[in-house]
This record gives C-alpha cells, structure tokens and sequence, in this order.
C-alpha cells in the first residue's frame, strides 16, 4: 500500500514496533519506488499506545506539511479456535490494537489536520468481520467492529473527509502464512477467482479510496476477497 501510494505522488510515513525493521522498510520503499528518502518517513512505535500514536502523526506533518490520507493497517489476531476458551485478555487486546487504535489515529489525524484541510480515512478491515470463520472470531468480531467504525465516522467526519474500508480475504502477507502454508492450491479452490490474494490487489483498492477518484464514496466497505464471499461461505 505504501509503495503505490508512492507511485501515486504522496509521501508517506510508516510505523511499525521494530525500529531496524520499519527503518529497513522505509529505505526500501523509497529505492523501489524512485522516490528520494525523504519522501518516506518511517516511525518505530505501537499502534496500542496513545505516545506512538501522537509521535507518528506529529512527525508526519512536521516533515511533509500536511497529513491527507491515513491508512489504519494495524492488526494482530493471537486467538484461535473456540471463544468458550478464549483468554479474556488477548481478546481485549485484538480489540485495542484492532478497533481503539484505528480509532486513536483517525482523532488525531481529525485535530492534526484533517478537521480543517479534508482528506480521506481508509481502514483495513476483513471478510471476517463480514461472515463468521468458526475459528478466527475475536479477530472477526473486531473488525466487524471496524466495519462499523468505519459507517460512523463517514457519518460524523463528512463531507471534508471521507472514511471507507477494505475486507479483504485471504492475502499473502507474513501475517496470513498460516492460513495457506503448504496448502495454497487446496485454499484457492475456493475462490472463484482460484487464487489467494496478492499485496498488490489490496494496496490499488486502498489507493483508489484514497483518492479525488473516489470523491463521491464514503461509509463503504468494499470486498477485495476474488469473490469467496460470493460463494457464500468461508471455508
């Protein structure tokens, strides 16, 4: 997502927990895209706490001027299986760092900038938040939260700034391996499309939101999931 919207003409900030990683990261989305350095800016911080929050949108209007697109792409799920034996306190933090601190950054990104210049919100969000998975649930129910997270700030945040999300399916990133390793072929079969989803079918979606192209869309949560949905089941 970084790199298209560089490729599109925007600087951007990352932010990530790792300071050598999102450092790393950074000097590579910059070679990759032909942009200089300084086009990205990247901040070590977590997205749980309120601190890092207000670092990476403060240096992120410091170095660039302004702050027009926030993309919420912050997600950890770390409960499988039955929610009857669910640890209480890892739910609580899939719904923190998955809903609370979406919303954390869109009311500082509101007061930084967005309140006065206008702008666009894209959350990520996920075809489990749309239908259940049986074994994903807090992780579901989280950014089902998101889904609608995302409807009331188009409401509240309009007309200056639009807010929509992305539910994609099954896409792969680190985060997913464990979804599809050593079972990709007998994953995709249930696609329509009959493959799972790459970075890249997600980050031009996000990209399109982001944009004065997408002027007349907000309050939208649009699949990105090569028509699993369609199906009508997640297995």
């Amino acid at each position: 997502m970084a790199l298209e919207l560089l490729r599109r003409g925007a600087s951007v900030t990352i932010t990530a927990r790792k300071p050598d990683t999102v450092a790393a990261a950074a000097e590579s989305l910059a070679l990759e895209a032909g942009v200089p350095a300084s086009r990205v800016l990247a901040v070590p911080g977590n997205a749980g706490k309120a601190e890092d929050r207000e670092e990476a949108v403060t240096r992120t209007v410091e170095q660039f001027g302004s702050l027009d697109v926030l993309v919420n792409n912050t997600g950890i799920n770390p409960v499988f299986g039955s929610l009857m034996e669910a640890d209480l306190g890892a739910v609580q933090k899939i719904f923190d760092v998955n809903v609370v601190a979406a919303l954390g950054f869109v009311q500082l990104a509101w007061k930084a900038w967005l309140q006065e210049h206008g702008g666009a919100v894209v959350n990520v969000a996920s075809v489990g938040g749309l239908r259940s998975t049986g074994v994903i649930g807090a992780y579901g129910a989280s950014k089902a939260a998101l889904i609608r997270l995302t409807e009331e700030l188009a409401w509240q945040l309009g007309p200056k700034v639009r807010v929509n999300a992305v539910a994609p399916a099954v896409v792969k990133t680190r985060f997913a391996e464990a979804l599809y390793t050593g079972r990709e072929d007998e994953a995709a079969r249930a696609y329509p499309m009959k493959r799972l989803g790459s970075p890249e079918d997600v980050a031009q979606l996000v990209a399109f939101l982001a944009s004065d192209a997408a002027a007349w869309i907000t309050g939208e949560t649009v699949r990105v999931d090569g028509g699993l949905l369609a199906t009508g089941s997640l297995a």
